[in-house]
């Protein structure tokens, strides 16, 4: 394929550059770096990218999205992390957007997907269960049917942003017959319905995105089901293909590793160090390795194929690449590193490394562990 940007795609992306220069949030906090963003500055961003029209910017135009190509999608987020600006909250957008689209009835669609692209309803995700994580389909949550509505009881855990959310999309069980993925199906809950509590877990970096949910009694519509009941495996494995491929976060690794170059030049003690020049080499060939293979994914979903297997590969090296460039930030950081230090004008800048360093451990786990997913590959691409 041609790696090279068409004179088109060249105009787009000065387009997405000078918007993106005038309108990202400023940087009082670190967003550049890695620091977290409150709820207010990160809702506030997603409403100026709706009234854009491109809040939904993976979104084909008759869903409601901007209709991008593959190629101006990563264009476009490789400009939202060039100008430091937060990514979007991914569960909706880049999760449950697809399975509606693929799964869900018309009424569904009219539903809800108009109200996640114009940033008025946020989503969390129910997956994970304590003892049910990398063995997904052995979660115990389950869906009675009674009537025209489910009763739901059971518990979620590491539900990023749950205390942000409106809704949840949940992996649910409405059957013991057959095997434990058969008996799995797909649920949409409005956060306040009665019997739902969130309790915050607060992580290693010191922040609480994170939280435990548990349901008790919970009654929850039977139009709220997505597709047929126990057909939630297949939706999960569709769901997880294009949430892998957005955690390879290639825009996201050049601009960490881009500031992390920067910042070592400036440094006296590291500028002429040869340790430092050749890992951030080593850095720099791994990361334009990552990129031309996430474009050559890009390519094959624009002849119209879906992401497979090769979400596996992205979600791989993409974390491994994520804690690898933290790595180096708080190495070469040294004191100057710790969340606690405050900058000085002129010196280099380090802010909140260890704080990111410490949430990247957690990205090679989540969205399916990478141990599972070289199983993964073993199997679909070698037959092991």
């Amino acid at each position: 394929m041609n790696f090279d940007y068409s004179p088109e795609e060249e105009t787009f992306r000065q387009e997405v550059r000078t918007w993106m220069e005038a309108n990202a949030p400023r940087d009082p906090s670190g967003i550049a770096t890695g620091m977290r963003i409150g709820k207010e500055t990160q809702f506030a961003w997603e409403k100026k990218l709706a009234s854009k029209g491109w809040l939904a910017y993976t979104w084909p135009a008759e869903f409601g999205g901007p209709g991008f190509t593959p190629v101006q999608r990563d264009i476009f987020d490789a400009e939202r992390a060039r100008a430091g600006a937060p990514s979007v909250i991914p569960f909706a957008l880049m999760m449950l957007g697809p399975v509606l689209m693929k799964f869900g009835t018309p009424e569904q669609q009219k539903r809800f997907l108009p109200r996640i692209a114009s940033a008025e309803q946020v989503w969390c995700q129910g997956y994970s269960e304590p003892g049910s994580g990398s063995d997904l389909a052995s979660l115990k949550t389950q869906a009675v049917r009674q009537g025209d509505k489910y009763i739901v009881n059971g518990q979620k855990i590491w539900t990023t942003q749950a205390h942000w959310a409106h809704w949840i999309f949940c992996l649910v069980r409405t059957s013991g017959d057959g095997s434990k993925q058969q008996g799995i199906s797909f649920l949409l809950m409005d956060m306040n319905t009665k019997g739902i509590e969130v309790r915050p877990i607060v992580t290693i970096d010191g922040h609480h995105h994170l939280n435990e949910v548990f349901f008790t009694d919970v009654e929850v519509p039977v139009e709220n089901l997505v597709g047929v009941e126990g057909q939630g495996w297949t939706i999960a494995k569709y769901l997880l293909t294009h949430e892998r491929t957005a955690i390879a976060g290639v825009g996201d690794s050049k601009r960490q590793l881009r500031w992390l170059s920067e910042t070592v030049a400036r440094d006296p003690a590291l500028k002429d160090s040869p340790h430092a020049r050749r890992r951030i080499a080593e850095l720099e060939v791994d990361l334009l390795a990552l990129e031309y293979t996430n474009l050559r994914t890009l390519d094959r979903m624009a002849k119209g194929h879906s992401p497979g297997p090769e979400s596996s590969g992205l979600k791989i090296k993409g974390t491994e690449l994520q804690q690898g460039i933290s790595e180096a930030q708080l190495e070469f950081g040294g004191l100057q590193a710790m969340p606690w230090g405050q900058d000085v004008e002129g010196e280099p800048v380090y802010r909140a490394a260890s704080t990111r360093y410490n949430f990247l451990r957690a990205c090679t786990i989540y969205g399916g562990s990478n141990e599972i997913q070289k199983n993964v590959l073993a199997k679909v691409l070698i037959g092991l």
